[in-house]
């Protein structure tokens, strides 16, 4: 099973590797990897394996049965090559950031007012972001949204560490999901940002919350009932 590097440090640009296994020339699976792979309402990253001189640029990163596989723009690794992988890291750096505002928008949401995420999506340009709120109402979620804009001025650290299934699971709103459930393994991944927020996660996000900045709000939606939909973006 590939090495998830970016689970234990998102902030690796760079990295070794030895090619696994190829499929069909361009699916390539590696002993480890920097590349986040689609999942979790996170997209995918981009970058480049570099084989001595020749570059292969990754176009796609996906998880198929428990294999990370990146897709590669032409053929040519095989099974056994010493690689160097290179992330573009100003993506990842702005996943990061949005994928941690979006931690603290919904935190917040949730402790105010008990509404449960029912969709999501983190993109390059902007977050969307379903909650279960009976009501719609623009000006609670400016206000929640500027509740997180105070924070995201403020030194908070935020920490990643695994921790057993069983004790994971006794944290409150460590599921902010609804109808979700982590998966069944014995120990999970918890994102927790210090004094504001704990949830099981398997994404990449910024160490600090001063490294987010200001997001703004580029709208709402009424998306039928009980279903309020909100889209915001990095300033």
């Amino acid at each position: 099973m590939t090495n998830a590097l970016f689970l234990v440090d998102s902030y690796l640009k760079e990295s070794k590797a030895i090619v696994v296994s190829v499929k069909k020339g361009k699916y390539v699976c590696l002993d480890q990897t920097i590349f986040y792979s689609k999942g979790g309402g996170q997209p995918h990253d981009t970058g480049k394996i570099i084989k001595e001189n020749e570059v292969y640029n990754v176009v796609y990163v996906g998880k198929f049965s428990g294999e990370i596989s990146h897709e590669v723009d032409h053929t040519g690794l095989q099974v056994g090559d010493n690689v160097c992988c290179i992330l573009n890291w100003e993506r990842r750096y702005k996943l990061m950031r949005s994928h941690t505002a979006a931690h603290v928008l919904a935190a917040l949401i949730n402790k105010g007012t008990g509404a449960l995420i029912t969709g999501n999506q983190i993109e390059e340009d902007h977050v969307r972001f379903d909650f279960s709120l009976e009501k719609f109402d623009r000006a609670l979620l400016e206000k929640y949204l500027a509740k997180a804009n105070e924070l995201f001025g403020t030194d908070v650290p935020v920490k990643w560490y695994e921790l057993p299934r069983e004790e994971a699971m006794l944290i409150p709103g460590i599921v902010k999901m609804a109808g979700a459930l982590p998966p069944d393994i014995p120990s999970l991944r918890i994102v927790e940002i210090v004094g504001v927020d704990s949830q099981a996660d398997g994404g990449t996000h910024v160490r600090n919350l001063d490294e987010v900045g200001n997001v703004e709000l580029v709208k709402t939606e009424n998306k039928g009932k009980n279903n309020r939909r909100i889209y915001f973006k990095l300033n």
